[in-house]
């Protein structure tokens, strides 16, 4: 009787996640408006901007639109896996994802948007490479092998010890 009432307890404990998601929300909203405030700062320079400034804009846009995916990805997903199945429409709302993606395979995705959001400063960095000193540009290379090492090693960790366990 009291291992059940415990385990009840345990297994409601999960309903704490549930305000850590919404903030996750709250986190989007944040980039949401710093995308929106990037591009009112350019558009009233757009003819003046020099092509190499307003690729380094574009791919600071292209960041903030990746972090934010990766942040609708954690959200909803862990949310799914972790508290609660999210009742929508599955006809007309439903992401084709949603419902799929295990711990396992969030993480995978998770190292993956890293590495390129990785990716997206090591070439703001080389677009702006005689601004920065070589051994700074040589650790920024270092930090993003790094990531694409952790990212292929996690992939193959989970191949070797889960893909037996998942429909395809």
């Amino acid at each position: 009787m009291l291992e059940q009432r415990f385990e009840k307890l345990l297994f409601a404990m999960r309903w704490l996640l549930a305000p850590i998601y919404f903030g996750l929300s709250l986190a989007l909203l944040a980039l949401a408006i710093k995308f929106f405030q990037e591009l009112v700062h350019l558009f009233p320079h757009i003819l003046e901007t020099a092509e190499t400034d307003l690729i380094l804009t574009v791919l600071a846009l292209v960041d903030i639109a990746l972090v934010g995916s990766l942040i609708i990805m954690v959200m909803l997903s862990g949310y799914e896996n972790f508290v609660s199945r999210i009742d929508v429409d599955t006809a007309t709302e439903k992401l084709g994802w949603m419902g799929k993606l295990d711990a396992g395979t969030l993480k995978i995705k998770v190292a993956a948007s890293i590495v390129a959001i990785s990716s997206i400063h090591l070439l703001q960095a080389f677009m702006d490479v005689q601004k920065i000193p070589n051994d700074k540009l040589m650790w920024y290379v270092i930090i993003h092998m790094t990531f694409v090492f952790s990212a292929l090693l996690l992939g193959w960790l989970d191949k070797i010890a889960f893909s037996s366990h998942r429909d395809h």
